[in-house]
């Protein structure tokens, strides 16, 4: 592969003043401790030399998000961005205040109570989710009010036994459906039968 030829040329304007330098102590003493030296500036340009090279080779293109806003910049400002960036990304679960976690918790209460299999299991499940929620709501620690509702024990149970019988009577259905097909593959047809 051949070199850029204008990185080749700061390559020896950088080694004519690295000599320069090693040359003239006085010359190095006037400009002082602090002042950039002919090092920095040579660094800065190979490092600008080398970006210019992989731009031109296309290493910068088809980069993730090019071409779109940048996220989260929707003028409002949340100091605590950070945070639930890494909690959606991450997909952590009960992390946060209890208004956010609680309210997550709501939403996928009726999938998770439809996991449970026994009535004894969903009313502890309920009832513990109605204290947490009334805790919540009592504590004065800052962050965003609980708006969460508590739910009706009784009412959550029953909802629970109609889900339960519905997902049961499909399940038998598909039971059903799956046993007479395979009663239909396994019998044989009676005409092709030879008497002897």
């Amino acid at each position: 592969m051949t070199e850029d030829p204008r990185l080749a040329a700061m390559r020896g304007r950088s080694e004519r003043v690295s000599q320069s330098d090693r040359g003239d102590p006085e010359d190095r003493a006037q400009r002082g401790p602090g002042a950039a030296g002919d090092g920095d500036l040579r660094r800065a340009a190979m490092v600008e030399g080398a970006i210019q090279q992989a731009i031109r080779r296309g290493e910068f293109d088809n980069l993730p998000g090019a071409g779109k806003p940048l996220p989260g910049l929707d003028g409002r400002h949340d100091p605590d961005w950070w945070i639930r960036r890494k909690i959606e990304t991450e997909q952590l679960h009960g992390l946060g205040p209890a208004a956010l976690t609680l309210r997550v918790e709501d939403a996928k209460l009726d999938d998770r109570l439809d996991g449970m299999s026994f009535e004894a299991e969903v009313r502890d499940a309920l009832e513990d989710f109605n204290r947490r929620v009334i805790e919540a709501r009592r504590q004065l620690l800052g962050g965003p009010p609980v708006v969460t509702p508590t739910r009706d024990v009784d009412a959550e149970v029953a909802a629970w036994r109609n889900r339960r019988a519905q997902r049961q009577a499909a399940e038998q259905a598909q039971r059903d459906t799956e046993r007479t097909r395979q009663s239909q593959r396994t019998r044989r047809p009676r005409w092709g039968r030879r008497s002897l």
